[in-house]
Parts: structure tokens; C-alpha cells; sequence
């Protein structure tokens, strides 16, 4: 069986959220924080070997009190980000287990994962080396001027909105991230895709939202009532309702 060590950012400012309390990651959703809808869905798998949540230094008290049972419980290791998302991935690049042959990476605040979309991103990765969920643009697109009008009409055949999780090979991405340089990227398959490696589309769906705003919240909710639940090893809290946090 491959094994796999799987990466959950989550040490972002989240300032399009814009909630007094809480960070997208650690907002309430039916119940629990947003990040372990998530981590369930990976930390319950056979195949999967470690996982990690990797969180920004001034989160570090407050998760602890609010999540280190979560965590505990899972066998979740956390790590501490840098200022941009590729530096928090490799920072914990540095953590994975030696037994891991591939490395996913999920949005931690993407919580509408499900085993099924899991299990085929994860095939695709052991057969290819390189693989990640991607959703097929379905909408009109429009470029935008500068005075908000519209520049042109995009054409949006072979064009896909990247989702994750994305899965690679051990060495491929620890090779990418080696020499990712300066220039930016704004997801890890971008950065392996700089080494010439082709990165294998698996379709996921519209329902694997990442989110950004509260709204994303109550859609994310909606979907989870339909989505195939996960069978989960720890309640919402380890000591007391969450509410009690705020």
C-alpha cells in the first residue's frame, strides 16, 4: 500500500473573512472548527501515515487551548508557518516521516472533502507521480479593464479551477520546493509544473468549496447535510462546547 504524510495550511491572515473570533480555519461549521471536517477525512485513512496542520506562530497558544485534544486525538502534528503559504508547506516538508512516499497538500479550510475524491487523487498521483483535483470551468469568464468594464470574453475550453488536495511524489515536490526561488506561486502543483513534470487533472466538483467569506460558511454547511459523512474518532470538543470560546 503507498503511504502518504498529508499537509494542511492553515496559517493564513484570513482577512477577506472578516470575523472578530475566529480564522477561516477555526470558524464553526455545524459544530466543529472548519479544519477538522478536513483532517478526519485524511487522518481516519489506512494509507495515510502522518498527518499535519501547520498554523500560524501567534495561533500557537490559542490552538493549543482550544484544539490540542482535536489534535491529540487524531495524532495530528503541528507545525508553525511562515509568512507565505509555500514557506509554511515547507516547513513542514521538514516534518514528514521518512516512511511517507507521497505528500498531499489540503487546504485546511476546504472541508467538504470526501473519501471518493480522496481515494482518486491519491490513485492518480501513485500512477503519474503528480496529480491534483481540478473542477472544469463551466461559466462565462470576462477579463476585466482597468475601470471595471469588460476587457474580453475568456474562452474557458480546457480551462480548470485547481482545487486540492494535490498529491505528488516525495522527491518531486520536495525538488520543487528546493528550487522554487522568488518568483511566486499560488499553488504547489505550480511550482512542480516549473520543473517540467506534467500534473495530472482529476475531476472533483463544485462542492469542494475552500472558504473565504462567512457566506462560504452557510454553502459549505448546505453541503455537508448531502455529502457521505466520515465516521469520526473524536467529538467536536474534547472539554466543552466551542461556544464557550468566544
Amino acid at each position: 500500500m503507498p503511504r502518504f504524510a498529508v499537509i494542511l495550511p492553515a496559517a493564513g491572515k484570513s482577512s477577506r473573512f472578516r470575523d472578530q473570533h475566529y480564522k477561516k480555519p477555526f470558524a464553526l461549521l455545524e459544530g466543529r472548527a472548519v479544519w477538522m471536517h478536513a483532517a478526519d477525512r485524511f487522518a481516519n485513512r489506512k494509507d495515510v501515515v502522518q498527518t499535519l496542520i501547520v498554523i500560524a506562530p501567534e495561533d500557537r497558544e490559542h490552538f493549543a487551548e482550544k484544539f490540542g485534544g482535536n489534535a491529540a486525538i487524531l495524532g495530528i502534528e503541528v507545525v508553525e508557518g511562515g509568512a507565505e503559504r509555500y514557506d509554511s508547506v515547507a516547513r513542514a516538508l521538514e516534518r514528514v516521516k521518512p516512511e511517507a512516499e507521497y505528500i498531499a497538500v489540503h487546504d485546511a479550510a476546504r472541508p467538504c472533502i470526501v473519501d471518493e475524491w480522496i481515494d482518486a487523487v491519491f490513485a492518480a498521483a501513485v500512477k503519474t507521480g503528480a496529480a491534483i483535483l481540478a473542477a472544469p470551468v463551466n461559466g462565462t469568464l470576462k477579463r476585466a479593464a482597468a475601470d471595471q468594464t469588460v476587457a474580453e470574453t475568456v474562452a474557458r475550453e480546457n480551462l480548470w479551477e485547481a482545487q486540492t488536495p494535490q498529491v505528488f511524489r516525495r522527491q518531486l515536490l520536495t525538488d520543487a520546493y528546493a528550487r522554487r526561488g522568488s518568483e511566486r506561486a499560488t499553488d504547489d502543483a505550480q511550482l512542480v509544473e516549473r520543473l517540467g513534470q506534467k500534473v495530472t487533472l482529476v475531476t472533483g466538483s463544485p462542492m469542494n468549496i475552500k472558504i473565504t467569506t462567512k457566506e462560504d460558511l452557510r454553502i459549505a454547511a448546505a453541503m455537508l447535510k448531502v455529502l457521505p459523512k466520515p465516521k469520526l474518532n473524536s467529538p467536536a470538543h474534547p472539554f466543552a462546547d466551542d461556544e464557550l470560546w468566544r
